[in-house]
């Protein structure tokens, strides 16, 4: 199993995210060409992938996961959030969100990141426990959202 980090769109990313995004939320709008090479350009956001170190029949070997890392220089130091972690359903189990997870770190350490945070769903107890095992600790915080349309159209 191996992870790479991706620094530029190409088709395959583009189809990998195409397949893994709608696995992750249903809401989401799927990513064009020119978007996926937009959000790979942004300085601090890093692509990860996931794929097997077995080929399939056709000799390839497809990007079955991905995890996205934002890094970013505030006053008190260097942070880092974890986003957007998919697993094809059928490679779940193997492996890969550990390899994906474990290299996210890694890499924000190389940057100079003083922590590493990510939010995930109580209902999502494969993915919790996969962040514990990790080093991840819960903590006691709020998370708020405004949705941009909503305070656009007089929400508050």
């Amino acid at each position: 199993m191996s992870v790479e980090l991706i620094t530029a769109a190409s088709p395959e990313v583009h189809e990998a995210m195409g397949r893994l995004v709608p696995q992750l939320s249903r809401s989401a709008t799927p990513m064009s060409a020119t978007d996926v090479e937009r959000f790979l350009s942004q300085p601090g956001v890093h692509l990860f992938v996931f794929r097997p170190d077995q080929a399939d029949a056709e000799g390839q070997r497809p990007i079955l996961g991905m995890l996205s890392l934002a890094t970013f220089e505030i006053p008190t130091g260097v942070r880092a959030w974890v986003e957007d972690v998919v697993v094809d359903e059928a490679a779940r189990g193997q492996g890969a969100g550990q390899s994906l997870v474990v290299a996210a770190i890694e890499h924000a350490q190389k940057v100079g990141a003083r922590t590493v945070d990510l939010t995930s769903r109580p209902s999502r107890e494969a993915a919790n426990r996969l962040y514990q095992r990790a080093g991840f600790q819960l903590r006691e915080t709020n998370v708020y959202r405004v949705t941009l349309e909503q305070h656009k159209n007089g929400a508050l």
